[in-house]
This record gives structure tokens, sequence and C-alpha cells, in this order.
């Protein structure tokens, strides 16, 4: 805050107290809309284009992914995407497949998951399982098909 900031809201008659107005970020929000056909499509991303604050709207049918950047809140658009369209919507519940420590336990694994992803969930309760180490996994890699320098006995 800088000092002509300061000084402006001493002076400031317009409002009974001085309340700062909260700005909102710059962020990216992803929403799970189940989509069938291009009217679909066009019906979600009309909705979202509409909004105060949107800068860009990306629209993904096959996965069923909205991406929204702007300044906007996630919770708002969600609350638009099913008000305005009637369909369930729900934020981004996958994280790439890399992310998580154990991809196939029970919650995580996702039959519906584009490929690539699993779902997001908390994982503490899974510490139990095994983890290979690196020196297990450059063992077992070097022995690969998918590795092109893997060692090839014949």
């Amino acid at each position: 805050m800088g000092a002509l900031d300061h000084i402006s809201e001493l002076f400031d008659c317009s409002s009974g107290g001085s309340k700062l107005k909260k700005r909102k970020q710059l962020q990216t929000v992803e929403v799970k809309v189940k989509m069938d056909c291009e009217g679909c499509e066009r019906k979600v991303k009309k909705a979202v284009e509409g909004m105060k604050g949107v800068n860009q709207v990306d629209v993904d049918r096959k996965a069923n992914k909205v991406t929204v950047v702007g300044y906007v809140e996630a919770s708002k658009v969600v609350a638009r995407i099913a008000h305005r369209t009637g369909k369930k919507a729900e934020l981004w519940p996958y994280v790439p497949y890399d992310v998580v420590e154990h991809p196939y336990a029970p919650g995580v694994y996702d039959k519906k998951a584009p490929s690539g992803y699993v779902r997001n969930t908390d994982a503490s309760h899974y510490s139990h399982l095994a983890r290979a180490s690196s020196t297990e996994v450059r063992y077992t890699t070097a022995f690969s098909d998918e590795n092109p320098s893997a060692c090839v006995v014949m």
C-alpha cells in the first residue's frame, strides 16, 4: 500500500467505514461437466463466457472438462454452470498419474477418469503400502522393453 493510498483512505468520506476491497487473483479453474454433443459444449461455454472477470474458456468435450482462466472464484464458476445449463458440475477431481504416490490404491484409481489421470484423494492412509525405492526402479527399468538402451539377452 503506497503513501497515496494511505492518504486517500484517511480523507475518504464516501463510506461509513474504511473497508478494503479484496482483489481477486488470476487463477485457473477446472470443472468437470458431462457433455454429450456440440450443443452441450456451446451451452456450457456460453454460460461461463458471460461471467465478469473471465479471460479465457477452454472446453474439452472428450474429457468432460471446462478450463476457465480469469479473476473468478471456483465456487461461483461451478454454481453458474450448474444454474445456467442444468447440468451437474463439480471441481475437477483428477490429478496426473505421476503425482499420486499409490495410483492403484482403492479410492484413487477411477475407471471413469481420462487416461493419464487418477482421482485426487488424501493418500495419508495408504502410507503402509509398499513403494519402490529409486534403486529398485532403476534395476527394473534396465530390463524394460520401453527402455531403448536396455539389456538384451537372447
